[in-house]
């Protein structure tokens, strides 16, 4: 799952991915939407009234897509596409338009992965990626339906993620189970009616809407990391509508599940004892221990103090839920501004490890911190958990993931309890329409680095080997999101040669971090 921020609140990062069944058979797939049904002329006919994007002194966002000549607009789209008579939706996005009208390809549409991450202010960052390639698109920001500015769906969760750690034993793990039903239950008591609609598909049927009022017979479209799974899908359900297609972070469609993360749990091991290394060199700085081993060490006491009791971090309460999820979320990159940014939340959790009086956290961990643990980030956590299981929830009972938990610790002891703990999708209904089976080929422009600690290389490999007009574009480095995000100039450059001319490399392409 993915964030705003670039540590990638593995938040985000985490309830998007979980890995785990195979695909339906080839019988269940929906290779294609069926003719649409009488009634959505009122929807393909609307004419968008884009304006100013503020929406008022403090929103910085709007405020920045303003200053970059951008414009926004709510496109009214159905809650249920099969009864277009019935509730409707708003959809919020914004535009960036082409500048160069002689060299104009047409729209790009965008989407930050999640599920449930706000797109609305991606032309602003993808704009800058892309520099001059930028000028022969109208860049679009899309928030999906229930998501950010769209029309919104909070359960009231007291916690802001659904993806959390099992914690150490048989107890720990029973109470991750009470919560999940939980949280299931409130968002059936709260949302109970819109969640079948809360879908992938939905979603792509939105996209195919935009493409219509917009006026462009195809579009091109880029997404991160969830974002490549809802490309995938839009493909498999509209298929010749795609212009030129970027997918970074790649899933295995094949492996998005409710356990959709599971496949991370080595990127992630490996990851953390990478972080440690780099900890320990600079222990000068850091004093979290001088080796890799001792830095692991004050891990692995501040987990296990957090199962004893909470870590008292300001206002907040860290228990052994929630305190491995920090570690996840630092996970996500190894640039050095992240690596420092969790280098300093677990200074501070160290801290309360040793139950000094009144630790107090920067202002990066309040943010964390409030998000993680209480109703604040409900919005989003609700959205993001309403997303998968809308999609693929199934009753695979709890002794299972338990199993699966105890395999794992004896190769991912500190992420397996978190990437292969139970989710709230045990306790939704069945989705509505059954999970699309993509078995087509696309040629499409895929971006992966090989130690993703949240799309697993793994997934990459195997869409490139099913979509054999596709070609990959590998990044040694431990990154999750790679073009405009981790500065390197081999992936950046072979995306914006792609874009620009429609032409994919001869052969997959290597770049060093």
């Amino acid at each position: 799952m993915r964030t705003t921020t670039r540590m990638h609140l593995a938040v985000a990062g985490a309830a998007a991915l979980v890995c785990g069944a195979a695909a339906l058979p080839a019988s269940a797939a929906q290779p294609t939407e069926p003719p649409a049904p009488a009634g959505l002329e009122r929807f393909t006919s609307q004419h968008l009234d884009w304006r100013g994007c503020a929406l008022g002194p403090d929103d910085t966002t709007g405020q920045e897509l303003d200053a970059a000549g951008a414009r926004c607009a709510d496109l009214t789209v159905p809650l249920d596409y099969a009864d277009p008579e019935g509730r409707t939706l708003t959809v919020a996005l914004s535009r960036l338009p082409a500048s160069d009208e002689e060299g104009r390809v047409g729209p790009l549409l965008l989407n930050n992965g999640g599920p449930g991450g706000p797109s609305l202010e991606m032309p602003l960052t993808v704009g800058k990626a892309m520099g001059e390639v930028a000028s022969a698109y109208d860049l679009i920001g899309m928030d999906p339906r229930f998501v950010g500015r769209s029309t919104p769906l909070d359960c009231g969760w007291d916690v802001g993620s659904g993806v959390f750690s099992a914690g150490p034993d048989r107890a720990s793990f029973q109470g991750a189970v009470a919560l999940q039903r939980d949280l299931a239950q409130r968002c059936e008591r709260t949302n109970g009616e819109v969640l079948p609609y809360v879908t992938t598909r939905n979603t792509a049927r939105d996209m195919d809407l935009v493409r219509t009022v917009l006026g462009a017979e195809r579009i091109s479209y880029l997404g991160y990391s969830y974002g490549s799974y809802l490309g995938q899908v839009y493909t498999q359900m509209f298929p010749g509508r795609i212009e030129r297609m970027v997918l970074d972070g790649v899933l295995d469609p094949a492996r998005y599940t409710q356990t959709l993360l599971a496949d991370s749990g080595p990127a992630n091991e490996r990851a953390l004892r990478a972080w440690a290394s780099w900890a320990a060199a600079r222990d000068d700085t850091y004093g979290l221990g001088d080796s890799r081993e001792k830095v692991l060490a004050t891990v692995e006491r501040i987990l296990r103090e957090a199962d004893e009791e909470p870590l008292r971090i300001g206002d907040f309460r860290l228990d052994a839920r929630y305190a491995p999820v920090v570690f996840f979320m630092g996970l996500g990159s190894d640039l050095d501004e992240n690596r420092d940014a969790l280098a300093g939340f677990v200074r501070t959790m160290a801290r309360a490890a040793d139950r000094e009086p009144d630790v107090r956290p920067d202002a990066l961990l309040t943010e964390v911190l409030t998000f993680l643990t209480t109703k604040d980030g409900s919005e989003q956590g609700s959205v993001q958990m309403a997303i998968l299981c809308g999609d693929i929830a199934e009753r695979r009972g709890v002794a299972s993931y338990w199993k699966a938990i105890q395999k794992s610790r004896a190769t991912t002891p500190f992420a397996g309890p978190l990437v292969n703990n139970v989710s709230a999708c045990e306790f939704w209904d069945s989705p509505v329409e059954a999970p699309t089976v993509v078995d087509n080929d696309v040629p499409a422009l895929l971006v992966n680095a090989t130690g993703d600690t949240r799309t697993a290389y793994s997934g990459a490999r195997q869409v490139r080997e099913q979509w054999s007009s596709s070609r990959l574009v590998t990044v040694k480095a431990g990154q999750h999101g790679v073009f405009g995000e981790y500065g390197n100039a081999c992936a950046d450059g072979q995306v914006n040669a792609y874009l620009a001319t429609g032409e994919l490399p001869g052969r997959d392409v290597t770049c060093r971090s």
